[in-house]
């Protein structure tokens, strides 16, 4: 199934993974390495590409684990262990690639950018954050309750004028507003 998306010049592949495959291929060189698995006599293993696809569609849709295991065909509990460990894999690999500015020239040449690419004067960056559904954790009662009355955990981000990431920040409750997350990172207290 994936293998086709990627063939078709149609854009299904993007839409289907919200990346170009361009893309999808520089993350697959980065965790496959750690998310490859053996086939056994028992079983075959999950390729690479679709453990990397199945965690892409849910981060980027925030489908239920139960959906995506109808949609690629294994258990619910399999789609569980590959999000996890293709997460944890990818929070490895490219933690070190998001780098705030240090100084007072870095940040300079961030507004840059906006002004030069955007025609935005004095801008440092775009932010933005995004509710990752979760189960309810235990004995927190609505500590994590959204105003849609799910919930979740924010992620924050920072991005420059070309989309790379400044800054992430995830784990705030999602009952807190947008103000109360960016209060709560290190990003506010580094101002």
């Amino acid at each position: 199934m994936l293998a086709d998306l990627r063939m078709e010049p149609s854009g299904q592949f993007e839409k289907f993974c919200l990346m170009s495959s361009t893309d999808f291929e520089y993350l697959l060189g980065k965790v496959g390495p750690y998310i490859s698995r053996q086939d056994t006599v028992l079983r075959r293993c999950i390729p690479t590409q679709e453990r990397l696809a199945m965690t892409l569609r849910f981060l980027a849709t925030g489908d239920s684990f139960k959906s995506l295991s109808y949609l690629f065909k294994v258990s619910t509990q399999t789609v569980l262990r590959c999000v996890h460990e293709t997460c944890s894999a990818l929070i490895d690999e490219l933690r070190y690639g998001i780098k705030l500015p240090e100084n007072p020239e870095e940040w300079y040449m961030v507004a840059n950018d906006y002004d030069t690419k955007w025609q935005y004067p004095h801008c440092v960056g775009a932010i933005d954050g995004k509710h990752v559904i979760i189960q309810s954790p235990i004995h927190s009662f609505s500590e994590f309750i959204n105003y849609k009355g799910t919930f979740s955990i924010v992620l924050m981000v920072l991005v420059n004028a070309n989309y790379c990431f400044l800054y992430t920040n995830v784990g705030c409750q999602g009952r807190i507003s947008d103000g109360g997350v960016f209060k709560n990172t290190s990003l506010s207290k580094n101002r």
